[in-house]
């Protein structure tokens, strides 16, 4: 995969912008909330945004951040007073996705996380800072509150109203439209205060040449965190009979256990769900989620009868080599799967903050 340049992050309705230097020369306070793992941060961090505050409560995220990106807020955020929380430049919040998702029961506001997202606004109206960043899974754009209206327009009408307001922008984003190996769609939101006199615009696409699992899979010896978590027995003797590129329906009808020939034998009905799939090495990865099941994303090896290991995926969700996870023992192997899952890709989360201080320059800090 090829680095970015600062032209990558311009666009075409871009005035005189700062030059590599100039901008490498700034350092805007950031405070995240709903921190993860850290993937967004850690790319912040290369964007060169100074990181003094971060706060989640999972204690499997916590490790893993800790280990990489320094100390963190350990608290429900609920439990967190403004005061504790100190002045920023930036804000950003992923606040959980879980109720919204697809994947999930989408009971999106009805569900007590699916209210947290007030928790970012609590703490936005507090500090105002000149730039809100959200990440959420695009189940967020559909999603009703509690009066009946979309959900979005609910928290785009809040940071609209909070001090002298914030210009938004939001969209729909696929991580590998910015260099990131995986076909991952999420909505991103970029507010700026509106004093800025500016409103985010999203950077251009990147091309995909060169793009895909094969490139990633040949990890140098010494590199931690090789190791993968078992498939069962019965996930082993389908996986078998799947070719690379493959999905469930590769598999001999004689072989598939019953709710799969139920589904096979009415597949308008059931639209025909692509489980099992296990990508090419020509292929661009498809979603890795914390689950990481077969049923739901592509977490097969393109040639071995086994999961991606911990590496492979971290690295299909663009975190470094030097970003370690913690797989001293079966659980924690399994609780990496989940924070690299959860988190967003580093290499889209810097994409967006070399886009924010190229938009902005100097007045990202003063």
């Amino acid at each position: 995969m090829r680095q970015l340049s600062l032209f990558d992050y311009m666009n075409d309705t871009e005035e005189e912008v700062l030059s590599e230097e100039e901008l490498s020369e700034i350092h805007p306070r950031m405070v995240s909330l709903f921190s993860g793992c850290g993937g967004l941060d850690w790319g912040f961090k290369e964007a060169g945004y100074n990181i003094i505050y971060a706060v989640d409560f999972d204690r499997d995220a916590q490790r893993v951040y800790e280990a990489n990106l320094g100390d963190m807020d350990k608290r429900n955020i609920l439990d967190v007073p403004v005061e504790d929380v100190p002045e920023c430049d930036i804000l950003t919040g992923g606040f959980p996705c879980q109720p919204f998702s697809n994947a999930g029961n989408r009971k999106g506001v009805n569900d007590s996380r699916g209210n947290l997202y007030k928790e970012c606004l609590r703490l936005i109206e507090a500090k105002k800072p000149k730039v809100v960043v959200f990440e959420n899974v695009r189940g967020l754009l559909s999603i009703k509150d509690k009066d009946g209206g979309l959900l979005i327009d609910t928290i785009v009408k809040s940071l609209e109203e909070i001090g002298k307001g914030y210009n938004i922008t939001y969209q729909l984003v696929n991580a590998s439209d910015y260099n990131v190996p995986q076909n991952r769609v999420r909505v991103v939101l970029v507010a700026f205060r509106k004093d800025l006199g500016k409103t985010f615009v999203f950077p251009p696409k990147q091309s995909k040449e060169g793009l895909n699992v094969g490139s990633l899979l040949n990890v140098p010896e010494g590199i931690p965190n090789q190791v993968d978590w078992p498939f069962s027995p019965q996930a082993l003797n389908l996986i078998q009979h799947i070719p690379e590129g493959g999905s469930w329906k590769s598999i001999p009808y004689e072989y598939l256990p019953e709710r799969f020939r139920k589904i096979a034998d009415n597949m308008k009905r059931y639209h025909a769900p692509n489980m099992y799939r296990r990508f090419s090495r020509d292929e661009i990865a498809g979603t890795i989620t914390a689950a990481a099941q077969p049923e739901n994303c592509g977490i097969i090896h393109p040639t071995e009868n086994r999961r991606y290991t911990v590496r492979e995926i971290a690295r299909i969700q663009s975190f470094p080599d030097e970003f370690v996870f913690f797989t001293d023992n079966p659980k924690s192997v399994v609780s990496m799967y989940k924070v690299i899952g959860n988190a967003v890709p580093p290499t889209l989360a810097k994409v967006i903050g070399n886009a924010i201080k190229v938009q902005l320059g100097k007045r990202l800090t003063e």
